[in-house]
């Protein structure tokens, strides 16, 4: 179910020109996606995203939260206890036809 997710943080770098990109002085950094802190029995997530423009951010990082509790207990077994979601840019319509022109033809079509 495509939610308006465009990506972790940590691979948006090629998704095109993102609103991050458009802002003198913002970086992105390699490490920046995904964290877990985990314990003996619970364990937290942290979350970047990019996601889509105009999608609803809160109804979004409900769907994700709720997603990733049940995936990460059903994996593990362990409870948790925490999710946070950034979001860390926004992908803006026309962003994959920029990246199209500026990048040239892909390999394949």
């Amino acid at each position: 179910m495509d939610v308006g997710v465009l990506d972790r943080a940590a691979q948006a770098g090629g998704a095109g020109t993102a609103l991050r990109e458009r802002i003198p002085g913002a970086t992105a950094s390699a490490g920046q996606g995904v964290s877990v802190e985990v314990g003996e029995r619970q364990a937290a997530v942290d979350l970047q995203l990019v996601v889509e423009y105009g999608v609803a951010i809160a109804d979004l990082a409900e769907v994700v939260c709720r997603n990733v509790i049940g995936a990460v207990e059903q994996m593990t077994g362990l409870e948790v206890v925490e999710v946070g979601i950034t979001v860390s840019d926004v992908h803006m319509p026309g962003d994959d036809d920029a990246a199209d022109e500026t990048t040239g033809s892909g390999r394949v079509q």
